[in-house]
């Protein structure tokens, strides 16, 4: 594997901070905020700036204690997730002779790679058996449902899995980090989070939960890019602008959720994604490894590496 770890585990602990309240979308490109890392602080972060400052680019591989040095090479990539699409289409395959179902969440803070990791995962599975759910903000009738339902919609019959590119999550992220939700809603989705997925699993849904984690740096760079790519431009909503001056009121919020819906039926994995090739890479070893099916090929499948794939506290920072 290319490049040499520099830390046995990422220990980033999560900064305490107020969720305060609702921010102004800016009307300007200057987005106030503080970075913390090797680099030291950065006291304004300009997005409008086609120049990415040098201090966050050098910083961004080696932000939030990413234990490589350097980038494993697209080709070695496109080796391995050749190999493991294939283990994919046998575990579609499986799923329908089994007729068993299986949901994946895929949460993480705004360009952690989810899309990127969902779109190498659904490249070549049947889409008629594999969906990718990704749904818009809630309409005023769903705004007046249980929380999770419209979530239950989207669940899988016999023999097929779903995706979810964010899911019922949202209101321990960007819910409450912008305050689209009241305190009373999020106290009574973090108390009600595990139980509603205990009953999927109970039913005989495979329940996994990924988390998406990206260092400060690290992200500031994938959007600054976006926001000047043209062709990249969509990805990035006034949501995410307003959220660069909140990274520690999401730390907040993660760790919060992380202690109230990791449980032994349903834990948390997180994989560390400064580096999406290896994020991704090893995103799909997690799932093929925890998942029974038909025809595995171990060999292939190999083991997901432990200074990027985990739970509990030293991840969970």
């Amino acid at each position: 594997m290319a490049g040499k770890p520099t830390k046995d585990k990422a220990k980033t602990a999560p900064a305490r901070a107020s969720t305060g309240t609702l921010a102004k979308a800016p009307t300007s490109g200057v987005v106030k905020s503080t970075v913390r890392g090797a680099g030291g602080a950065y006291a304004d972060f300009d997005i409008e700036n086609p120049k990415l400052p040098s201090a966050i680019a050098d910083a961004a591989l080696a932000s939030g204690n990413f234990p490589y040095d350097k980038k494993l090479k697209g080709d070695r990539y496109l080796e391995d997730l050749q190999g493991l699409q294939i283990e994919l289409l046998k575990l579609q395959r499986s799923l329908a002779a089994q007729q068993q179902r299986v949901v994946i969440v895929v949460e993480g803070r705004d360009a952690a790679g989810k899309g990127g990791l969902i779109a190498a995962m659904a490249q070549h599975l049947n889409p008629r058996h594999a969906h990718v759910v990704a749904l818009s903000r809630p309409t005023d009738l769903e705004r007046g449902q249980w929380y999770f339902q419209r979530y239950v919609a989207e669940l899988p019959t016999a023999g097929d899995m779903v995706v979810f590119d964010r899911s019922w999550y949202n209101r321990a992220g960007v819910e409450r980090v912008m305050g689209f939700c009241t305190k009373d809603q999020l106290a009574d989705f973090l108390r009600e989070a595990p139980v509603f997925e205990g009953m999927l699993v109970r039913d005989g849904i495979q329940l996994i939960k990924l988390y998406m984690s990206i260092g400060h740096e690290a992200q500031l760079k994938r959007l600054h890019t976006r926001h000047h790519d043209p062709l990249k431009q969509w990805k990035l909503s006034p949501i995410d602008l307003q959220g660069l001056s909140k990274w520690d009121d999401y730390s907040t919020a993660q760790a919060e959720m992380f202690r109230f819906t990791h449980t032994e039926q349903t834990p948390w994995t997180v994989v560390l994604s400064n580096d999406k090739y290896r994020a991704r890479l090893n995103a799909i070893r997690h799932i093929l490894s925890v998942l029974d099916y038909a025809g595995k090929d171990r060999a292939v499948v190999g083991k997901p590496d432990p200074l990027i794939v985990g739970s509990g506290p030293v991840f969970f920072g």
